[in-house]
């Protein structure tokens, strides 16, 4: 029963983990120190940690690609790679502190300073990973390439047979940087992260250009003013559509979305002694485990609840949310249960949320998560 209960534990998601939904997605509360530190964590621990870093681009397919949206979700780690996403955050007062961009992390990594780590890179153009693979090696940084392939660029089942998957894991990489483009990319890794003997796995396909010099990525000032996507543009002229695209969809969610957020936030947000109340009651029937929430529920209310969940994930329950006397909820409580729907759905259940008051949906409708209210 030990071995059972460890084993059970292991597969557990982190529901510590300070998690904000906004527009779909989740973003980890963390900066680029804190993204480093946990990915550097996992590799010296063998911890499995899927990495993935969207902006507006991933904001914007996720609304009509549940698979792509569900890819996000099931990640370990996900962090804004977006000014925009920094700043429609800051609109809604979710504390991301700062824009992490996949290739500014992959930089830090790079500094030899905290020690080093291995690296396969899968993808990209003809020609693109050998020759990121030959640049590492010659920098003698912190991390070094112990392998790559170039799959081609046929479907993702082509890309998935036993042979690559063999000889990633026979070069035993800390991390594994996959470029195949963000909607594959992210589908290759959901699809064979589970035979993938490594510790972080992430779609990082900008970085890939990066490092086999292919590309030169935007001056400091350009990213912190973000108009990366301006330079981007100016090295690859056909990026334009795609930018002018997410552009005016972007701009839909804001008037739609984002700016009525904000303003149901500033018109309903709790007096303080509102949000010193936030109940809970949890009681076991047969394998289901109901748990009924009252009062107000932020992020700094969250630690409770946080751990009814462990504790209902670690039991192997199935999980009843009654939220019909929940007056105010925020993106990190909708974040929380994302975390949850997602561990509910990889063990075939469902999360089933009760009497959802009407707070609690428009929020949910703000926060683009309506996928969670199906079985409500």
């Amino acid at each position: 029963m030990r071995t059972e209960a460890v084993a059970a534990a292991a597969t557990l998601p982190d529901f510590s983990r300070e998690v904000h939904c906004l527009l779909g997605l989740p973003f980890d509360a963390v900066d680029l120190a804190g993204a480093e530190a946990r990915i550097r964590d996992a590799a010296s621990t063998g911890a499995r940690c899927f990495l993935s870093t969207p902006n507006v681009n991933f904001l914007v397919n996720s609304r009509r690609d549940a698979a792509f949206r569900r890819s996000v979700i099931d990640s370990d780690l996900s962090v804004a790679d977006g000014m925009p996403v920094v700043w429609l955050a800051r609109l809604l007062g979710i504390p991301l502190r700062s824009r992490v961009a996949g290739a500014s992390l992959f930089e830090s990594l790079r500094r030899p300073t905290a020690g080093r780590l291995s690296v396969y890179f899968f993808g990209g153009a003809l020609g693109a990973a050998e020759a990121a693979s030959r640049n590492l090696s010659a920098a003698q940084g912190g991390l070094q390439c112990v392998g790559f392939s170039f799959p081609g660029f046929g479907p993702v089942e082509e890309m998935s047979h036993d042979a690559l998957i063999e000889r990633i894991n026979a070069a035993r990489p800390d991390v594994l940087v996959v470029a195949l483009g963000a909607r594959k990319g992210q589908a290759w890794i959901e699809r064979n992260r589970a035979r993938l003997n490594v510790p972080v796995i992430s779609h990082l396909g900008a970085v890939l250009e990066f490092a086999a010099g292919a590309a030169r990525r935007a001056p400091v000032w350009v990213q912190n003013a973000g108009l990366e996507w301006l330079w981007r543009i100016k090295e690859r002229p056909a990026l334009w559509r795609r930018y002018f695209t997410d552009g005016i969809a972007l701009a839909r969610l804001l008037v739609t979305r984002v700016l009525p957020y904000a303003w149901y936030q500033r018109r309903n947000a709790p007096e303080e002694p509102q949000l010193a109340y936030a109940g809970l009651e949890m009681r076991e029937e047969g394998a289901r485990s109901i748990v009924r929430l009252r009062g107000t529920w932020t992020r700094l209310k969250l630690a409770r609840l946080r751990r009814c969940c462990h504790h209902a994930a670690l039991a192997g329950r199935e999980l009843h949310l009654d939220l019909g006397e929940v007056t105010y909820v925020d993106s990190a409580f909708v974040g929380l249960l994302m975390v949850l729907e997602a561990h509910q759905r990889r063990l075939g259940r469902r999360l089933f949320l009760l009497a959802v008051a009407e707070p609690v949906r428009r929020v949910i409708g703000y926060c683009c998560a309506e996928y969670l209210l199906a079985d409500a």
